[in-house]
């Protein structure tokens, strides 16, 4: 284990340790089994102990320690980050360094997540969990959403590649802030971390300090926010089991099970990574982020689990730090193999549900179409749902399809998650062996 000797590094040792010691994943666990029992118990759809207006009154205060945990972790999400990728590159110690390894990490992202995104395309149409769906239960949900206008709205403007280029850059860094526009700031946050890196040490350090008082501040607020973690996840799973009730669970089934059945070959491909291209144990491996998992599993936030997977690459995984402190903020926001895979499949499920057949052409471009929407999405809960809109306009399928499966969304962002989560693990452990930091 690494000698904790910085402000930094105290922090992340103290939230890291807080959430072992008070076995932090087993009470998690605990509040998801409770919160789906709860929510069938009290569902209209289902045992129906309540009138409906009731239990869903009931449900939006159950839900109630959710939406502050969603809050605290949201509020920190920016700093974090940009702390994060700017103190990550400015201990590289050089800008060689950083060049050398952002020059094997960007494409190795590109890589694993259009191999997430063809496995997902694989699974869907083997499976094809879309004809399971009874055209008249799509109907009634995707009427009743209308009615309600809870479908997400498409958030992306029409904009040409040139204009997309032009657009990373950050003219007004509050305006990317308020729009949680992630690339803009990941890219915002490199720059500067590279400039920190050109300047004299003298004319850096206050800069250098405020950052890693902005990370220490961050941590503290999420180490208050796992406090209340299990009954977030409680309360979340409860107002969801509520509304959809266990007869929706069981229509959308099958595309569930294809979610999951590619998210858990994906992971078998990183271990797969880390095994014959990191060169790395996959026991220790799998011991050093277990606890991660989890709480990216509770939290839905790869953003929020970033300084406990940072903390467990160095200490767990015995990863350099230069290196695990710029791969893996990076990886939060442009590597989400997890996202790029659950969109692929949601849009072919919801293609099948409306009978479009998609060539092999427009598969191609939706696999494209994905691994560029995946990039910059922002790590936070419930997103996801938002993009795929975006990718559903695309090929032609009705935005409102999305009905039909975001009842059942949190849970899947919660498991989509995790495997984004494991996939920055994996790629530090790659760049710890190929990324040519010296």
């Amino acid at each position: 284990m690494s000698v904790i000797s910085s402000p930094r590094e105290k922090s992340l040792s103290t939230a890291t340790d807080f959430m072992i010691g008070q076995n932090l994943w087993k009470k998690i666990l605990i509040g998801m089994a409770l919160g789906v029992l709860a929510g069938l118990a009290l569902s209209p759809e289902s045992m129906a102990l309540l009138p409906a207006e009731t239990a869903y009154n009931l449900g939006e205060w159950i839900r109630l320690p959710g939406v502050l945990f969603l809050g605290l972790i949201q509020m920190v999400i920016v700093p974090l980050v940009v702390c994060s990728i700017i103190l990550g590159i400015a201990e590289n110690g050089s800008v060689d360094n950083v060049r050398r390894l952002g020059l094997r990490i960007v494409p190795y992202f590109i890589m694993t997540t259009a191999i997430a995104i063809t496995i997902g395309l694989f699974m869907v149409n083997i499976i094809k969990p879309g004809m399971a769906i009874d055209p008249e239960f799509a109907r009634t949900v995707i009427a009743a959403d209308s009615a309600e206008n809870t479908t997400p709205a498409r958030t992306f403007d029409d904009l040409t590649v040139p204009e997309r280029i032009a657009n990373m850059i950050p003219t007004n860094f509050a305006q990317a802030s308020l729009e949680r526009n992630m690339l803009q700031i990941v890219i915002a946050a490199i720059l500067v971390g590279i400039a920190l890196l050109t300047v004299t040490p003298k004319s850096g350090r206050p800069f250098r300090d405020l950052c890693i008082s902005g990370q220490v501040l961050s941590m503290k607020i999420i180490s208050w926010a796992m406090i209340i973690a299990p009954y977030a996840v409680f309360g979340l799973i409860c107002s969801i089991t509520i509304r959809i009730g266990f007869g929706a669970l069981v229509s959308v089934g099958y595309y569930m099970l294809t979610v999951l059945a590619a998210l858990v070959i994906m992971l078998g491909v990183y271990l797969l990574i880390v095994k014959f291209i990191a060169g790395q144990s996959l026991k220790s491996f799998i011991a050093g982020i277990r606890e991660v998992q989890i709480l990216a599993f509770s939290t839905s936030s790869s953003a929020a689990a970033m300084p406990f997977s940072i903390q467990a690459a160095e200490e767990k995984l015995n990863i350099k730090p230069e290196i695990s402190r710029f791969v893996i903020p990076l990886g939060t926001t442009i590597n989400m193999d997890g996202t790029a895979l659950y969109q692929a499949v949601a849009a072919i499920f919801l293609c099948q549900v409306f009978g479009i057949e998609l060539s092999f052409a427009a598969m191609l471009l939706l696999l494209m179409t994905t691994v560029g929407a995946s990039i910059g999405t922002p790590a936070t809960p419930g997103v996801g749902i938002v993009i795929l809109a975006t990718i559903l306009v695309g090929i032609g399928v009705p935005v409102e399809g999305i009905a039909l499966i975001i009842g059942v969304d949190r849970i899947l962002d919660m498991c989509r998650t995790t495997i984004n989560v494991t996939g920055d693990l994996t790629a530090a452990s790659v760049m710890q062996r190929w990324g040519g930091v010296k």
